[in-house]
This record gives structure tokens, sequence and C-alpha cells, in this order.
């Protein structure tokens, strides 16, 4: 079996044994593109076929995009990874700390100890998590009468922290934040200016907060895995939303998302485009919060998130998950990474000199099957490297 074959058979066992609806799949060295391709149906209740160009929402892949234009503000001075961000976002200037609750049901707040930083937003080390790995973030929404994040409404963002600011790691909201202040200095919305600064420079055209017409006949449907297998879902980011949602907002299609992997691969430029410095890559893709480490997240809505316990030990860059250790795939020590809640992912070797994305359309985040079929993804793709 050739290389590019056990890649395309990768993706087929997914699809054949009906463990996943459908999947998209590219990888690239540093030399181009190696791989392209897709296999079973965007929709189970249509049985239209998965394609390459399929679009997709990629939820948390987004926050390497947002993160990206941060650091070109960090460039330019606008923004500061140290100064407390409630110079450019004063609805942080007083952030509190939920301890818990009291006797009576009541939430215990205090004020936080340290000031919010940009760094801490870009490596979930701010204090701001979310719901569906906190069970008493859960609890203090659901008295308080705060949205899911995803609802991308502004109350969303009105939650009080599950810890000091730079104490330790824990996965949430934060690069929501971000975005707002992206917006904040810039004076545009996130959507414009990612589209002006990142997306149309690097030929991005099929990755945005709002689905077009045209892209809308491309994409695919999430599916929800309960009792009785696979159901396909009407489940959609808000196409008008208070606020774009740069921590999970974005759709786009494998090939786009792999272009972003291609422009940190090459240290900021790609397609003739520098959107980054190489020495603000070499930084993005560092440690950047000390001694904290990762932690495995247990959840808290299963409907929303299976327990993900890939990241014990770990380390987070600006914004990248970055694996201490070579994983068995033929992922290299320093590689980064991340994912998306309906099971996308993606992956930057800066040793072996290999990207990849991976993606279905799948709920709840981290299944098994999904996951399994990204590993076996991946191992080919080491194949041609």
């Amino acid at each position: 079996m050739t290389n590019i074959h056990a890649m395309e058979a990768a993706l087929r066992r997914a699809t054949d044994s009906g463990d996943l609806p459908g999947v998209v799949a590219a990888a690239a060295t540093a030399n181009g593109v190696v791989f392209e391709g897709a296999s079973g149906t965007r929709d189970l209740d249509t049985g239209v076929p998965m394609t390459a160009d399929t679009v997709v929402w990629i939820a948390s892949m987004t926050k390497a995009i947002t993160g990206a234009c941060a650091m070109q503000l960090v460039e330019q001075g606008r923004l500061s990874l140290e100064a407390p961000i409630q110079t450019v976002l004063p609805e942080l200037a007083t952030p509190m700390v939920l301890e818990g609750f009291d006797a009576d049901g009541n939430p215990r707040l205090r004020p936080a100890r340290r000031a919010i930083t940009l760094r801490h937003l870009l490596t979930h080390t701010s204090g701001f998590v979310y719901d569906m790995w906190s069970a008493d973030t859960l609890r203090y929404m659901k008295q308080a009468g705060i949205p899911g994040i995803v609802s991308c409404r502004n109350k969303a963002l009105t939650l009080p922290l599950a810890f000091d600011p730079g104490e330790r790691w824990d996965y949430g909201i934060g690069i929501d934040w971000v975005g707002k202040a992206v917006e904040a200095v810039s004076r545009q919305t996130l959507g414009a200016y990612m589209r002006a600064n990142i997306l149309d420079p690097l030929g991005m055209s099929d990755t945005a907060f709002k689905i077009g017409a045209e892209q809308r006949q491309r994409l695919a449907r999430i599916h929800a895995r309960g009792p009785d297998g696979l159901v396909s879902t009407p489940t959609e980011v808000p196409q008008e939303p208070e606020f774009e949602m740069g921590g999970g907002g974005l759709y786009s299609t494998a090939g786009d998302y792999l272009k972003f992997a291609q422009m940190i691969l090459h240290g900021g430029t790609f397609n003739g485009a520098t959107v980054l410095r190489p020495e603000t890559v070499a930084v993005m893709a560092r440690n950047a919060m000390g001694e904290i480490r990762c932690r495995p997240l247990k959840t808290a809505i299963r409907g929303a998130s299976n327990d993900v316990d890939f990241v014990e030990g770990m380390q987070w860059g600006l914004s990248f998950l970055i694996n201490p250790e070579p994983m068995a795939t033929g992922r290299s020590a320093g590689s980064l990474a991340w994912a998306g809640l309906a099971n996308s992912y993606y992956w930057i070797d800066p040793v072996r000199r290999v990207a990849g994305v991976f993606a279905t359309q799948v709920l709840p985040f981290y299944d098994a099957k999904a996951v399994t079929a990204f590993a076996e993804f991946e191992s080919a793709v080491y194949g041609v490297v």
C-alpha cells in the first residue's frame, strides 16, 4: 500500500465501519501539500458525500487564528503580553473568583488577587473556564442566567474566575476575551480584522464566522452520538451573533486550515504573505506558562464532551498545546496542536516539518472513534516523511 493509499484507507475505515459519518483531512510537508481527501457523508439523513472542500465547524481550532491576530498587535506594540488587560478591556478591571457555594447555595465570590494579562488569556491560565468541564461554573451560570458561550451573547462572557490568574491551567473562554481585545485595539470586528490580516493574505477564502451561500452548499451537518448511534442535528453557531466567538466561532475547510498550519510551519510566511515575524512564531511555539502544566478535563456536560485525558502534563504556548515527549503516531516532541469541539484536530511538527488537519462533525468532544481515526491518519502521514 502506498503512503497516499494508507491515508485514504484510514479515512475509509472510519466511515465504512459506521464509526463516523464523514471525515475530511489534509496534510503538508515543508515542500507543500501531500494529501487532501475525504470519505463518508456530510449528513447521514441525505447521504451527500463528504468531499475535500466540505465546510466544517472548526470550533476551538479558531483559537490559534485569534491568537495570531493578537500576536500581530503585540508585534506592533498595540497589545502587551504582560500588561493588565484591563487597560484595553476595562470590563476585566475587577475580576471575581468563585470559591464555591455556601450552605444556602449562594455563590462565594472574592476579588482576584492579581490582574489578568494577555499571556494568561492565551495560555488558559487566566481563571476563566468552560462550563462543560466545571461543575461549579455550570451551577453558577444556571443560577445567574448566563448562557453558554456558543450562544455568542455578550452575557456569556460575564463569568467569575475559577482560580486566581496565573495559578494553574484550565481550559476556557479566555481567547474569546482575546478576540474582544483585538476588536478594542483595531476598532474592527474580529472577523473583519482576521479577514484583512490573516485569512485573505493566506488565501483562506473558505474560513469565516458567517457561512456564505456557496459555502452552505458544502456544509457538513453536526451529528450527535447517543445510545442508538449517530443522529444528524441542526446544530449551528449563531449567524447573527452579538460577538464573534474568537474561541470557537469559525467555519473552514481542511485545506484552508492547512494553509494556516503551513504559515506557522514556515515561520510566519506562506503564499507569498508574511503575517507574523519568525521570532513571533518561535515565541508562540514555546511553553508560555512556566512550571504550570495542563491537566485532564473531567466532563460536566456529557452531551458536549467526554472526559479529556490527553493533556496530562502537556504545556501551552501562544496559543497551542505542546507535547513535551514524542508521540506514538510519529509526532515529534515540541509539536503544536489542538482541536475543535465537533472532533476536528490539527498538528504542526516543526522538527519533522509536517502538519495535518483532520475533521469530522460529531458530538460529544473527544469521541473515542474519532480520536482513533485521527491517530491512524496521522500515523499514515508520517509514512510520507
